[in-house]
């Protein structure tokens, strides 16, 4: 029997300890919703897929989908001029699109650096532009009150000592030509340099509030954390930024304090993401078309609808959206990234309120048909947006003993509430439903929201 409790003892023992190595700090769940609370607040952020690549304007991948060597790359880097880069026009653009934060490719899987690094030559300060565009676009970012945030691509296309695997432009198909490629390559020299720059980007521009690696791809001729040297990166994140956020792909899912946010790209979850049962915290990110980077001849853009939609989707099911644009070799915005902004924009100025600070609704409002919910918990007000404008009559079921008032949002006009009429239309109705009055018309509003007040 006492062999018996002793095994138990030291199982349990060993467990706790297991658990305390997968810990990159000792912050409590109670903190952590405060470091997240702005960004949950926020719900809408700008991407920004920036490099060498917006020359060749056919996708930010295109040294890999081509397969192109080094030195027919570098043609990119010896005439990087963006002459028309204005980074406060971005940040107004930004912000008049209603967008709270922004994200910013400090340097992509090519490898480049649109910062001024000590521990590279391949960076913005040694093309003819020769200024460090971080810096520029910090400064004029803050200036505009969004949040900063740095994204960073773990993979590396450029370093010399970045050994080759499966996503990289000189990918093989067997392990021996793998060998033969990488005999002369040292990961941990990589692993190094990677922890450099990324001390260099979270100490040389003040606070950064969001931190985003890019990516992991554990597997057969793949990378994850033992290759990134990801748990002392995070430890060194945390230490120097103690209140940045940081995404979830460095592969360290299984870690308390390894990530903060997860990140579903290019598609449009089902349900709010779950661990375990417990939901947790997420953001999408999407773009207007098929790339990140500037691609010219990229023609499967979604209309201003469809963007509207992906937005009120994402806080509908408590996340945010991260929508990107991929500026010009010239530092400009495309004018269908511009045109897109602005519609968006236009939404925001008059309906910003059924987005910020809010969130699923609680699980007694049911959603009509053709229509997405979303909630404010401290104003304890309900938004239903109209996907599909309905005839006169708009039946709430379930609503009547709920709604205090209920307006349009886009002007905070009136919408009458009566009882379900007609003889046959009671008869399918319940006791608790309600009648909205609409104007026959559709307002001219893409999405018309309607704010409904709810009785405490």
């Amino acid at each position: 029997m006492k062999k018996i409790l002793l095994v138990i003892l030291v199982a349990l023992f060993l467990g706790q300890t297991a658990n305390a190595q997968k810990k990159i700090w000792d912050e409590t769940e109670a903190e952590k919703a405060e470091r997240l609370s702005w960004w949950r607040e926020a719900r809408f952020g700008m991407f920004i897929h920036w490099g060498l690549y917006a020359q060749a304007a056919r996708h930010e991948w295109v040294k890999k989908r081509e397969r192109i060597p080094d030195e027919e790359y570098q043609k990119y880097f010896e005439i990087f001029n963006p002459d028309l880069f204005n980074p406060t026009e971005w940040a107004k653009k930004a912000k008049a699109a209603g967008m709270k934060y922004a994200v910013i490719t400090t340097k992509h899987h090519e490898g480049f650096c649109m910062f001024d690094s000590d521990y590279t030559d391949y960076d913005v300060m040694n093309t003819p532009y020769g200024k460090d565009i971080i810096k520029e676009w910090v400064e004029a970012f803050r200036a505009e009150g969004l949040g900063i945030g740095f994204y960073y691509s773990l993979i590396d296309w450029h370093h010399p000592e970045y050994t080759i695997d499966r996503v990289h432009p000189q990918s093989a198909q067997t392990q021996e030509e793998y060998n033969e490629l990488n005999k002369d390559r040292d990961m941990s020299i990589y692993r190094e340099y990677l922890k450099n720059q990324v001390r260099e980007i979270l100490t040389n521009y003040g606070k950064i509030d969001i931190m985003w690696l890019d990516y992991s791809f554990p597997g057969k001729f793949g990378k994850d954390r033992n290759d990134w040297g990801s748990v002392e990166l995070m430890k060194m994140v945390r230490r120097l930024q103690p209140e940045i956020i940081v995404n979830d792909r460095a592969d360290l899912k299984d870690y308390w304090g390894g990530w903060d946010f997860t990140t579903p790209e290019q598609f449009k979850v089902e349900s709010w993401p779950e661990i375990d049962g417990e939901k947790i915290p997420w953001e999408t990110c999407q773009t207007f078309s098929g790339s990140w980077g500037y691609y010219r001849d990229e023609h499967t853009w979604k209309d201003k609808k469809q963007l509207l939609v992906l937005l009120i989707e994402s806080v509908s099911k408590g996340g945010n959206l991260l929508l990107n644009v991929g500026p010009t070799a010239r530092g400009t915005f495309d004018h269908r990234a511009d045109n897109a902004l602005s519609e968006m924009g236009d939404w925001m100025k008059y309906n910003s309120r059924s987005i910020y600070g809010c969130t699923q609704a609680p699980e007694e409002f049911e959603a009509p048909d053709n229509t997405l919910l979303t909630y404010n918990p401290d104003k304890n007000r309900l938004y239903i947006h109209l996907l599909d404008y309905p005839l006169k009559n708009f039946l709430l079921e379930d609503y009547k003993d709920k709604i205090k008032y209920a307006q349009f949002l886009h002007d905070a006009s009136e919408l009458q509430m009566s009882e379900p009429y007609g003889h046959w239309i009671q008869q399918e109705t319940g006791e608790n439903d309600v009648n909205l009055i609409l104007p026959v018309n559709k307002p001219n509003v893409e999405i018309p929201v309607i704010e409904v007040f709810l009785k405490e």
